[in-house]
C-alpha cells in the first residue's frame, strides 16, 4: 500500500507542475496572439504567485481540518478546473483571471503530500517519501515540454490547458478509492491547528525565509526557461519540446537521491538534524554554475549548467521540505508546510515581477546570477538560525498527521 501511495503522491506532484509549466511552454505564442511583452507576462505569472502565497498558507490549514484525503481532492479538483478554465481565455486579464484560479487552488498539493508522507513513513524515511513526491514535479515539468508543445502544435495552444487539466480529474477519482489513513496516523484526529502560535515559532519563520529565498529559483527554470531558449539561444516550439525537458529529468534524480542520502545519513549513524542539513549543503552546492549560463557560447551549455542548478534545488528541496515533519507537532504539519510555502510563493512573485522587467531592460546575466546564490545563503542561514534542539527526537515523532 505505501507503494501505491507514494506513486499516488508523485502523480498529483506530476501533474501539479505539468499543469502550471503549460503557460511558459505556449507563452509566445499566447502573447502574439494576445499582443503582450514581457512585462506583461511578468505581471500575469506574478499574479499567479499572488494567489499561490494567499493559499499556500491557507491551504495548509483547510488539509489539517478536512484530514489528507478530503483535502488532496478538493484541491487537485479545483487546480484542474482552473487550468482548463485557460482554454476560454479571450485576452490578458481573463487569462490572468484563470492563472489566478490556478494559484489559489495548487498550493494545497504541498501540505497535503506533506501529511501523507507523515501518515505512511517513519522519521528516518520521511525525506525518501519527500523526494517521491517531489521527483512528480521535475516528472511534470519534462513532459510539459513536449506533450503542451505537441499538442499545441497539433490542435492549438487552447487544447494543451483543456487535456492537461482533465488528466487531474482522473487522478481524483484514483486517489479517493485508493487513499486510507497510513499506519503512522496519529490515534489523535483532526486536532484544530493554532496557525497564530506556530507562525511565532523559529523553525516556521527561518524555513519561511529559506524558501523565500531559494524557491524563485525554480519557479524561474518552470516559467522563463522556454523563453529564454527561444529569445536568447534562437529555439523554435519544437526544438523546446526537444530539450527544455533535459534539466528537469536530472531534478528528479536529485530528489530522489536526495531522499534516499537523508535516510541512509541517518542509517549510518548521524543525527537527524546533522542529516538533513547535510544534504541542504551539498544541493547548494551545485548551484553556482548556472552563474555562467548566459555566457556559454553553445546552447547545449547552458543547458548543462540549468542541469546542474536543478540537481542541485531537488537535492535540497527534498530535505528542507521534510523538515516540517521533523520539528512541529502532527497536527500542525500540513499549516506549518502552507506557511513556509507562502515564503516560497512570495518571494517567487516578487522575483517574476523583477525578473519581466530585468530582462526587459537589461539581460538574463543577473537573474542568473541570483540562481546561483542564494542556496548557499540559504544553507548559511538555515543552519545559524535553526540549531539541532528544535529537531524532535525520533521516538517521539513516530505518529503522523490527523487525516
Amino acid at each position: 500500500m505505501k507503494i501505491a501511495i507514494a506513486i499516488l503522491l508523485c502523480l498529483a506532484t506530476m501533474l501539479n507542475y505539468l499543469d502550471r509549466l503549460a503557460l511558459g511552454v505556449v507563452s509566445l505564442d499566447i502573447r502574439r496572439e494576445f499582443v503582450l511583452d514581457e512585462r506583461d507576462y511578468g505581471q500575469i505569472v506574478a499574479l499567479f504567485m499572488l494567489a499561490y502565497a494567499v493559499m499556500y498558507a491557507g491551504s495548509g490549514y483547510i488539509v489539517d481540518r478536512l484530514g489528507t484525503k478530503r483535502g488532496f481532492a478538493f484541491f487537485v479538483t479545483g487546480w484542474s478546473l482552473a487550468q482548463m478554465l485557460h482554454g476560454l481565455a479571450a485576452g490578458k486579464w481573463s487569462l490572468a483571471a484563470f492563472r489566478f484560479g490556478l494559484g489559489l487552488t495548487e498550493p494545497g498539493n504541498w501540505p497535503a503530500a506533506a501529511k501523507a508522507v507523515k501518515e505512511w513513513f517513519p522519521a528516518e524515511r520521511r525525506s525518501l517519501g519527500i523526494g517521491i513526491f517531489n521527483s512528480g514535479s521535475s516528472l511534470g515539468s519534462a513532459l510539459a515540454q513536449p506533450l503542451v508543445a505537441t499538442l499545441a502544435i497539433w490542435a492549438g495552444w487552447r487544447s494543451a490547458f483543456v487535456v492537461t487539466g482533465a488528466l487531474g480529474l482522473i487522478w481524483v477519482m484514483a486517489w479517493l478509492f485508493a487513499y486510507r489513513t497510513g499506519p503512522f496516523a496519529s490515534p489523535v484526529q483532526l486536532l484544530k491547528p493554532n496557525w497564530q502560535s506556530i507562525i511565532t515559532q523559529r523553525a516556521c519563520w527561518t524555513l519561511i525565509l529559506a524558501r523565500f529565498l531559494t524557491d524563485p529559483v525554480i519557479y524561474f527554470v518552470s516559467f522563463w526557461l522556454p523563453e529564454y531558449l527561444r529569445k536568447e539561444r534562437g529555439f523554435d516550439l519544437s526544438m523546446v519540446a526537444h530539450y527544455a525537458w533535459v534539466p528537469f529529468v536530472f531534478g528528479d534524480v536529485g530528489y530522489l537521491f536526495g531522499g534516499w542520502l537523508g535516510g541512509k545519513l541517518i542509517d549510518r549513524g548521524w543525527k537527524l538534524p546533522a542529516a538533513r542539513k547535510a544534504v541542504l549543503w551539498l544541493g547548494a552546492a551545485f548551484m553556482p554554475p548556472a552563474i555562467l549560463a548566459p555566457w556559454l557560447p553553445e546552447a547545449g551549455m547552458a543547458i548543462a549548467v540549468t542541469c546542474s542548478a536543478l540537481f542541485g534545488h531537488a537535492l535540497w528541496v527534498s530535505n528542507l521540505l521534510t523538515i516540517p515533519t521533523d520539528v512541529f507537532a502532527d497536527h500542525e504539519v500540513g499549516t506549518a508546510s502552507g506557511l513556509t510555502g507562502t515564503g516560497g510563493a512570495l518571494g517567487g512573485m516578487l522575483a517574476n515581477l523583477c525578473t519581466g522587467y530585468v530582462v526587459q531592460r537589461f539581460s538574463y546575466a543577473p537573474i542568473f546570477l541570483l540562481a546561483g546564490l542564494v542556496h548557499p545563503v540559504a544553507a548559511a542561514l538555515v543552519t545559524w538560525l535553526l540549531p539541532d534542539g528544535y529537531f524532535k527526537p525520533r521516538s517521539g515523532r513516530a505518529g503522523g498527521g490527523g487525516g
